[in-house]
């Protein structure tokens, strides 16, 4: 990798700071006088004003899924004193804070939706998986009030834009004839723009009256109690870290 690189990653500064410190002399490689245009190969010495320095290597980062209630905000505060996220009980037991590192919320759930919401100790996974290049699906229960003829599913399937905004393909289907003025549908989307499935509902005049994601990209809620929250197995971190393509230890 290049110098510059090395020394970001190794936690001197940034690139640029990197740079003026090897233009400056500071830095020396097996020996000499390191240059700007020195690569670093495994096994080379490098030393930063005459002491050694090394990439640390960054453990595994983990992966849980918390079941949302209703009524929680998905923030980290909340100046009309709601319920928030980070207060919920699961997080917050003597064993669970003092095994687990900070953790932040991969994507959010509306105070008036419920359901997975994946928490992840390390935050370039978490805008990696949030981030509507990486295309993870979101798969959500949704009950409307009212119905969507087959031609405004077929609509919504090849993109809208609605109020001005334009929003991917969404993949929807009827799960089952409805009861009395409702309509249950399972609803696929590959980015999470705010409020994305009840505008949409909107446009076609219809009104969501429960929402629950049940799925983030290969992790499902499952039976998880609402209020609790359990890790990914490991193996199963390893597994989808490799379908990422993704290294903690690469920039």
């Amino acid at each position: 990798m290049r110098m510059n690189v090395f020394l970001q990653k190794a936690g001197v500064g940034s690139r640029r700071e990197a740079e003026r410190m090897v233009e400056a002399g500071r830095v020396h490689i097996n020996g000499r006088v390191a240059v700007p245009t020195d690569p670093v190969n495994d096994g080379d010495e490098i030393a930063l004003d005459e002491k050694i320095i090394t990439i640390e290597h960054r453990d595994m980062p983990r992966l849980f899924i918390l079941h949302k209630p209703l009524h929680v905000l998905c923030t980290t505060y909340d100046s009309e004193g709601r319920a928030i996220l980070f207060d919920m009980p699961c997080l917050n037991t003597p064993e669970f804070k003092s095994s687990v590192p900070r953790l932040m919320n991969v994507g959010r759930l509306d105070v008036n939706s419920e359901g997975l919401i994946m928490m992840s100790t390390d935050g370039k996974l978490a805008q990696l998986m949030m981030s509507p290049d990486t295309g993870l699906e979101r798969t959500y229960r949704v009950r409307v009030h009212g119905r969507l003829s087959q031609s405004q599913i077929d609509h919504l399937q090849t993109g809208v834009t609605a109020d001005g905004v334009h929003y991917r393909g969404a993949t929807v289907y009827e799960e089952r004839e409805p009861t009395g003025a409702n309509t249950w549908y399972r609803v696929i989307l590959t980015e999470g723009k705010n409020r994305e499935i009840r505008k949409l509902m909107e446009h076609f005049g219809c009104v969501v009256n429960r929402l629950m994601r049940i799925q983030y990209g290969p992790f499902k809620l499952g039976n998880l109690p609402s209020g609790e929250i359990v890790e990914v197995p490991e193996k199963k971190m390893k597994a989808f870290l490799k379908e990422l393509n993704w290294d903690p230890n690469q920039t």
